[in-house]
């Protein structure tokens, strides 16, 4: 990954942990394990939904995208 991506990712990582921060319960951020607890409830429930989703989206635009060109490549033949 190149250092122009991962400062994107670091940026919109640090802008979710601060909405998320915002969600969670002040005692659970007063121990390690609470914080663990928090982070893992977090991705668990908000970000990990939102990137299968993107990227399963993602795969059927591919899947679309290879039959419309199989397609295109069928009619060439006749």
């Amino acid at each position: 990954m190149d250092a122009e991506k991962k400062a994107q990712i670091q940026a919109h990582a640090r802008a979710l942990a601060a909405l998320l921060y915002e969600e969670t319960d002040p005692e659970q951020v007063k121990t390690l394990a609470g914080i663990e607890a928090a982070v893992r409830g977090h991705l668990l429930e908000h970000v990990s939904p939102e990137i299968g989703d993107f990227l399963l989206q993602q795969a059927a635009a591919l899947q679309v995208d290879e039959s419309v060109a199989s397609t295109v490549s069928s009619d060439d033949c006749t």
